[in-house]
């Protein structure tokens, strides 16, 4: 039972109400940080991959407006004829700095003027009305994970954009060895994804019982050190480790280490919000692919764990720990943007699944060896381009966010997918093997 549904038992719809206006608040008071700079660093596309920040500012009012506002309020559109801009399927990022945009001032004053009528229609809603839109308040927690979604990816357009002074850093609780790093799974069955969780997406359902043989599993995700090893080995240099297809694209665009590394003399150093420091070993590494996760993998013997191992890795709960939400400052993870960062490996003990696997979620997206597929029984809800376009063997399955990450849009069972040559997400790894 998420805190939610107790939320929703204990206190009834007032209290699911009170906490979904704390929350709509909270997310949008962190979109506004994220596009506290001036117009020019808002409006300029800092990467071909990434949309102008102020792109995403205006969606997420949009996307607000036409699942709130119209599908749930009934009310008309407020500004249709901006609805194609924010579409994102209709232009892809690269050529959105070219279409008429809301500028920073209206974009703002477009998203409050949203935001003023989602708090009258949260008010009048019946949340225990059986529409599945309406019911334990589905389309709100689909907007409030939308949002924090977009803010992760606000992040990720401010490191590509090099700028210092845009984001806040924060302090970690520091690391400890691993007495033993890996952790042995059992074979045995378990049930994977949910039918009960109120604000899961369709991807995530339905829950369905798996085999699965017995494995090991990294305690901690790879860290930097580990990581280096490989690259100093000449990982980046033998076909040996990599797939044809991902040899072919890190020769092709000279890939030689994570993205923002660069090496002077013996030291090797990064760049993070526009500050370069000294790569620290005792972090789970980043901004890697994975194309290079795997080679990691095969260089080390092991290989990618499927998302199936990595979710019984959780131990069946909906957090790692059980079911207390981690909150902005818990002791069991590094999500929400505590700090700019992830965290040493070995920070978060408390955070450890029933087998103790330590640090699932937060820190670092999980690259997986699973491709993004429907579950058996999927049924699509509430539009096809949430996940079923995805589906496929296109894009491959991340699980268990990130440091930027918020709370309230992660879980064991979350499913996150992206393309195999992605590195500006703060994605990374660890590795599993199968029982000799």
């Amino acid at each position: 039972m998420t805190d939610l549904d107790a939320v929703l038992g204990n206190a009834g719809p007032t209290g699911l109400k009170e906490r979904i206006a704390a929350e709509l608040a909270a997310v949008r008071e962190r979109s506004l940080a994220y596009t506290d700079a001036d117009d020019d660093m808002l409006v300029r596309q800092h990467s071909p991959l990434m949309s102008p920040l102020v792109w995403d500012l205006a969606h997420v009012g949009n996307y607000e407006e036409l699942w709130v506002l119209r599908e749930v309020g009934g009310i008309e559109p407020l500004r249709p004829e901006i609805d194609h801009l924010y579409d994102a399927f209709r232009y892809p990022r690269k050529d959105r700095p070219a279409l008429p945009l809301l500028g920073p001032a209206e974009a703002r004053k477009y998203i409050s003027g949203v935001r003023g009528r989602v708090l009258d229609v949260l008010d009048q809603v019946d949340l225990t009305d059986p529409d599945p839109l309406r019911s334990g308040g589905y389309v709100f927690g689909l907007v409030l994970q939308h949002e924090h979604q977009h803010d992760e990816t606000m992040l990720a357009t401010l490191q590509l954009s090099r700028r210092p002074g845009l984001v806040r850093d924060g302090e970690l609780p520091p690391g400890r060895p691993a007495a033993e790093p890996e952790v042995h799974i059992p074979a045995g069955v378990f049930t994977m994804g949910t039918d009960t969780l109120a604000w899961a997406y369709d991807n995530e359902r339905p829950a369905h019982r798996l085999y699965l043989p017995g494995y090991w599993i990294d305690r901690h995700p790879v860290t930097n050190g580990a990581y280096l090893r490989f690259v100093e080995d000449g990982g980046y240099r033998d076909p040996r480790w990599w797939l044809p297809q991902g040899w072919e694209w890190a020769e092709r665009n000279g890939v030689e280490a994570p993205l923002f590394w660069t090496r002077d003399g013996d030291t090797w150093w990064r760049v993070r919000f526009g500050r370069e420091e000294p790569v620290p070993p005792d972090e789970p590494v980043q901004h890697v692919s994975w194309y290079e996760a795997d080679a990691y993998a095969r260089w080390a013997g092991k290989r990618l764990p499927t998302e199936a191992e990595w979710e019984k890795a959780c131990g069946g709960r909906t957090y790692p720990w059980g079911e207390a939400d981690p909150g902005h400052l818990g002791r069991w993870a590094n999500l929400g943007h505590r700090a700019a960062r992830p965290a040493p490996a070995g920070a978060f003990p408390d955070g450890a699944s029933p087998y103790g696997v330590e640090q699932l979620i937060g820190d670092v997206w999980e690259w997986t060896d699973s491709w993004f597929q429907p579950y058996p029984g999927y049924r699509c809800f509430p539009y096809e381009e949430y996940s079923k376009v995805f589906f496929g063997e296109t894009y491959r399955v991340l699980r268990g966010g990130s440091w930027a990450t918020h709370s309230s849009a992660v879980r064991t069972t979350f499913r996150n997918w992206d393309y195999p040559i992605r590195r500006q997400i703060f994605a990374g790894f660890r590795c599993a093997r199968s029982e000799e």
